[in-house]
């Protein structure tokens, strides 16, 4: 719609509950009629919402640095416009009423935390959590389903990686969705989505990277990392601890 680009400031305010009614009515009318900014609505809420439920999980898990400058922020009295603009939704998700536990909207989004991701696997692990939510908040209003002949095309066109799905999954109740790049820290990476008995599974690619092979619970979810040919590989799912190493020995075992 030509008029989208009217709507961005109001979105996040939307989302937080603090538009004044006229401007509410609007917003609601607009995403009614136009499906891409219902999408970014829908995906901007759950992610506000996942960070704002482990916000202080996050506060543990964030570095000096990043708590002491959230603390600055949110004990100024009033952002400058122009800073509030130039950081993602999540960090402009209000600053001030979060006070120190703020540090969560920056953790899988902000400019400070890209340079941290690259020493702590657990940061990784939280942005592309985030990622894994929504992305999924977004497919459930898109209904976007690809082939594995697609999503395999994807890969070899977008990464140079020439893969082959894991083959009859489907026994283990693991069923693609489909794919897509995600930005990330460090540049883009791979996100193949799955549903593993109905809940979101997504494996990430992260390339020409390597981790120590570990688990980390984060945001609710348990990540799964390991690392092969110079890929590192993640899977995300809000499962237990033991199915989690289950799908990953089977994704690892069999992706080729």
């Amino acid at each position: 719609m030509p008029n989208c680009s009217s709507y961005d400031s109001l979105f996040t305010p939307y989302i937080d509950g603090e538009l004044a009614a006229a401007e509410r009515e609007a917003v609601d009318r607009h995403i009614r009629a136009c499906p891409p900014c219902y999408s970014r609505v829908v995906a901007e809420r759950a992610i506000h919402d996942l960070l704002v439920e482990r916000r202080s999980t996050l506060q543990e898990s964030a570095p000096s640095p990043l708590l002491a400058r959230c603390r600055d922020a949110a004990g100024a009295v009033e952002p400058p416009v122009s800073a509030i603009r130039s950081v993602p939704f999540f960090a402009r998700a209000r600053l001030a009423p979060l006070a120190a536990a703020a540090s969560l909207v920056i953790v899988v989004g902000g400019a400070f935390l890209y340079q941290g991701t690259k020493r702590s696997s657990r940061l990784m692990a939280a942005e592309l959590a985030a990622d894994h939510v929504k992305c999924f908040a977004m497919n459930s209003v898109l209904r976007t389903h690809q082939s594995t002949e697609a999503v395999e095309s994807s890969m070899a066109s977008g990464f140079g990686w020439t893969m082959r799905l894991p083959a009859a999954v489907e026994g283990e109740g693991l069923e693609l969705v489909g794919s897509r790049p995600c930005l990330y820290g460090e540049g883009k990476v791979a996100h193949i989505m799955y549903r593993h008995r109905g809940e979101p599974v997504s494996l990430f690619m992260l390339p020409r990277t390597e981790r120590t092979a570990e688990i980390v619970d984060v945001l609710g979810h348990e990540c799964a990392i390991w690392s092969s040919d110079d890929r590192t590989f993640v899977l995300v799912a809000r499962e237990s601890r033991a199915d989690v190493e289950k799908l990953a020995a089977l994704v690892h075992g069999s992706l080729r």
